[in-house]
């Protein structure tokens, strides 16, 4: 294990995934050839993992979904108020599931694309203030 990772145990372990597949998200546009649908599927992975981080963080079991509406409903069931915006990104669930595969999706628009990415960036930041993470 190198020394910039920590246990899975660890939110901050979770948080730094997310921050990793958040940055695909925003970057990934920059390279001719990606498919935008692929970019949002990494946007929803960087709001998944935050919120896992926070149920870790809170001491909390956490299911094996991508449902991002399931994972906010844990969270609020353990006591975190949720802001409204990010109940929000339980919209990005569709990017991992149908959006991942050719014909099952519309194309994702520029504009879905940035909401996507937007979304998960307030995700990560909201759960790194509540995890007191850098």
């Amino acid at each position: 294990m190198s020394a910039s990772r920590r246990p899975p145990d660890d939110p901050r372990e979770w948080l730094r995934r997310a921050k990793s597949s958040l940055l695909k998200a925003q970057k990934g546009s920059d390279i001719p050839g990606i498919c935008l649908e692929d970019l949002c599927y990494d946007a929803q992975q960087a709001a998944e993992k935050a919120l896992k981080a926070l149920l870790i963080y809170l001491n909390k079991p956490f299911p094996y979904v991508h449902d991002l509406a399931v994972l906010i409903a844990r969270l609020e069931e353990a006591g975190l108020k949720v802001p409204d915006r990010i109940k929000l990104a339980a919209g990005l669930t569709d990017y991992a599931v149908e959006a991942r595969y050719p014909g099952a999706f519309e194309p994702v628009t520029q504009d879905e694309y940035k909401e996507a990415v937007e979304l998960a960036e307030e995700v990560l930041r909201w759960a790194k203030t509540v995890v007191r993470a850098p």
